[in-house]
């Protein structure tokens, strides 16, 4: 290990940005997450990656690249979510 490192020129953040993703803040209920982190677990897979694919089941067919597509508001988002925990 050395006793001095150089940081200069280095940057804050992700080292890549994974193509086709975006990355925001949500707030979500503690246990619509708790439900999701446990899947994941079991699934062996990162609970993000189950909420995306929650989200993306509930999508109209054909419209999950569209841009134009209506924003999914955050009444919608609690119902998908609410969906997907009575499901289990």
């Amino acid at each position: 290990m050395r006793k001095n490192y150089d940081f200069n020129g280095a940057r804050r953040g992700a080292v890549l940005a994974g193509p086709g993703k975006t990355r925001i803040t949500i707030m979500l209920d503690d246990d619509i997450l708790a439900h999701f982190r446990s899947r994941g677990d079991l699934a062996g897979t990162g609970y993000q990656t189950l909420i995306n694919e929650a989200l993306r089941q509930h999508l109209p067919p054909g419209k999950a690249s569209t841009r134009d597509q209506r924003p999914l508001t955050a009444g919608e988002l609690r119902r998908i979510l609410r969906e997907e925990l009575k499901a289990s």
